[in-house]
């Protein structure tokens, strides 16, 4: 499935590029600002980064769709604090997922260079881990290391919105938010409990 969607994608990208009049090709980076969404409680934000590139396909003046491949550094953090038996302990749980994002984003022209745009994306997990600090008393106590894949999802989905504005130039800088659809979860035995990637990105880039 994974071959077949890039397959697609790089197809239509081709097709689109060849065929299309001003059709733009670009590339963009940026940060992320992730965090679970669904069942879980009290989970902080992760900053990451994506970076990748993009063709926009104009239909007329004022629409155009965008199809992009990136990779995406996502994931939560959980922090917690206390005593147990008088007994200080505190710790942080940073859990590190990243994606091969596929979005094709759907662009509408409100004034010249500024769109808002909305999509679906499919996304593919390509490392997942996590990173462990705290201590308990005096003692400290740090790890890391790969998390049980069978406990994850390989693919997500979720859909894309935001605006962007892009400069005569070329450059362009944009903002978006990914509300997760699908479960991030995939244990046997929690299959009731939902985990959702919900991602804010703030970008800027190249077209030309």
């Amino acid at each position: 499935m994974k071959k077949l969607f890039f397959i697609t994608a790089i197809t239509i990208m081709s097709v689109s590029a060849s065929q299309a009049q001003e059709v733009r090709i670009g590339a963009k980076a940026g940060v992320n600002f992730s965090n679970f969404g669904g069942d879980v409680e009290d989970s902080n934000s992760r900053t990451g980064f994506h970076l990748g590139g993009l063709v926009e396909v104009p239909i007329n003046e004022r629409f155009s769709i965008q199809p992009e491949i990136l990779y995406s550094a996502q994931g939560s953090e959980f922090e917690e604090s206390g005593s147990f038996e008088g007994i200080p302990y505190d710790y942080k749980v940073t859990t590190k997922l990243d994606y091969i994002q596929v979005p094709i984003m759907a662009k509408v022209y409100l004034i010249e260079g500024l769109a808002i745009e909305a999509g679906p994306q499919v996304a593919f997990l390509v490392s997942d881990k996590y990173e462990f600090d705290g201590n308990v008393g005096p003692f400290d106590d740090n790890d890391e290391g790969d998390l049980d894949e069978n406990d994850l999802s390989s693919v997500d989905v979720s859909l894309g919105a935001g605006a962007s504005y892009r400069l005569p130039m070329g450059l362009f800088f944009g903002a978006r938010y990914n509300f997760g659809l699908s479960n991030v979860n995939d244990a046997a035995d929690r299959d009731d409990y939902k985990i959702h990637n919900n991602v804010f990105q703030l970008s800027a880039g190249f077209s030309f």
